[in-house]
């Protein structure tokens, strides 16, 4: 397989939209002998530099009108810079506010938070038509129910696929899922997990805990940031499908899993100086042999968009695999990969080994 993937890349153009505009240019130059970052350097003839911008929203004036290769780099955002992006020729346009902005934000300095456009928003499905788009990857803060539904809805009339980085929930929602099939749309998601983040060590650790006899009795995991994610996320009635994207994503992985008063995952603060560097702490308490207590504490520090990265531009790659092969509704395997609440959960070894065999089509 080959050719160009036309994806629309919507929900800000965020940091994490940076991280993956930079990645596509980045790895349109790297072979694969000397690749570094990819889960999949090729997903049957379909590499990174294959991905084409087509069209992007973003509601912030200082991205709004502006070129894509420019907006990437606007503030508020904050991630590293490791590619420079060539001018693309996509005006980045009005997207529909909703609860996309949290009414908290405007109480911060303009260069840490969304500073909302006064331009009427764009008709979304016109646009997504106009420009070509097969595939449309959702960006939205946490807490967007109402803006990602928006955005997931203007997919179907459009007549696009839909990746769903965010924890809300639509390919793991079976009426949602019904919808993209009728349309004969394939959908992936939801809440992306990082390559080596907080949520993918967790669920790994949970499970050597589990396989190796050990019984779990406790954890915790606490994140901290200074992005515009991590702001957005103070106000705690956004978290609530968060939190269970993110403790389900741990829960699934035990053969028992454990009370609720046991288990604590979620962002816990805002940093301001950690920008995009995300640390997590994370803390589990069991027992071994003979009942005797085994305390396990970690610290990973990593930079937080750059991270979901890879997970994505795989995302992005199977769904349009689908498309060619005329699979619609929720692709279970590559859900199952790389992301947090998929319609079905699997181990992540055999969440790979069965995304292995649709890349194969088998």
């Amino acid at each position: 397989m080959s050719g160009k993937i036309k994806l629309l890349a919507i929900a800000g153009v965020g940091n994490c939209a940076s991280s993956l505009v930079q990645g596509i240019e980045y790895y349109k130059h790297i072979g694969a002998k000397d690749c570094i970052g990819l889960m999949h350097y090729e997903v049957n003839g379909y590499r990174p530099g294959d991905i084409e911008v087509v069209a992007a929203f973003d509601v912030d004036k200082r991205k709004v009108g502006k070129d894509i290769s420019e907006a990437v780099f606007a503030e508020p955002n904050c991630t590293a810079g490791f590619y420079r992006v060539p001018y693309y020729g996509v005006e980045v346009k009005m997207g529909t506010v909703l609860d996309g902005v949290a009414s908290h934000m405007h109480t911060y300095p303009d260069d840490k938070t969304f500073v909302v456009a006064d331009d009427e928003p764009c008709d979304v499905v016109k646009q997504l038509e106009d420009s070509g788009a097969e595939i449309l990857i959702n960006y939205m803060p946490v807490g967007s129910e109402q803006a990602t539904r928006f955005y997931a809805k203007a997919a179907l009339e459009a007549g696009v696929a839909f990746v769903n980085c965010m924890p809300v929930f639509i390919a793991s929602d079976p009426e949602w899922g019904r919808r993209f099939e009728e349309r004969k749309l394939p959908v992936v998601g939801d809440d992306v997990k990082s390559q080596i983040g907080a949520t993918i060590v967790h669920r790994t650790l949970a499970k050597l805990f589990n396989d190796r006899g050990c019984k779990l009795d406790r954890t915790y995991q606490l994140n901290t940031g200074g992005n515009t994610d991590f702001l957005n996320m103070l106000n705690r009635e956004r978290l609530k499908s968060k939190k269970i994207s993110k403790t389900e994503a741990v829960q699934s992985v035990l053969d028992e899993p454990l009370m609720l008063d046991d288990i604590h995952i979620g962002p816990s603060d805002y940093v301001p100086w950690q920008r995009d560097n995300k640390i997590c702490f994370l803390r589990m308490e069991g027992r071994i042999f003979g009942d005797i207590p085994i305390d396990l504490e970690l610290r990973l520090s990593v930079e937080d968009s750059p991270n979901s990265g890879g997970s994505t531009i795989d995302a992005i790659r199977v769904c349009k695999l689908a498309l060619d092969r005329e699979i619609a509704g929720p692709l279970i395997e590559i859900s199952a990969y790389t992301m947090k609440r998929p319609p079905v959960q699997y181990p992540d070894e055999e969440a790979r080994e069965l995304l292995e065999r649709f890349i194969r089509g088998e």
